[in-house]
C-alpha cells in the first residue's frame, strides 16, 4: 500500500512517519485490497488532528480525528478506519452464498 503522509503547519518527523506506517499496517491486515491512502497531519491552536483517505477498490474511505495529543489523534483515527474498513469487507462478502432456494428443488 502507498501511502502519503501531508503535514499541516507541522514537520512530519521520521517517528510521527513510523508511527503512522507502524499503525496503517492495521488496517491493511484487515483489507489487502487498499491501493493508495492519504494522512494529513494538522495542527490549529491546540488542537491536533489526523485524517485520512483510504481509496479501495471500489470505493473511498474517509475518517478524522481531534485530540489533544498528535499520537492519540493518529490512534483513534486508525479505530475509525479500521471500523470502516471491516464493515465495507462486510458488504463486499456475499452472505447468502450457501443458501439455496427451496422453489428450485421442488421443479
Amino acid at each position: 500500500m502507498q501511502i502519503d503522509i501531508t503535514g499541516h503547519h507541522i514537520d512530519i518527523t521520521d517517528s510521527l512517519r513510523d508511527y503512522v506506517n507502524q499503525k496503517m499496517e492495521r488496517v491493511e491486515r484487515h483489507f489487502d485490497i487498499v491501493n493508495k491512502s492519504h494522512v494529513i497531519l494538522s495542527v490549529e491552536k491546540q488542537r491536533q488532528k489526523a485524517e485520512a483517505t483510504l481509496m479501495i477498490k471500489g470505493n473511498k474511505v474517509f475518517a478524522e480525528a481531534v485530540e489533544e495529543d498528535m499520537y492519540s489523534a493518529i490512534d483513534n483515527l486508525i479505530d475509525k478506519l479500521d471500523r470502516q474498513v471491516k464493515k465495507h469487507k462486510e458488504k463486499m462478502t456475499d452472505h447468502h452464498r450457501g443458501e439455496v432456494s427451496l422453489k428450485s428443488h421442488e421443479l
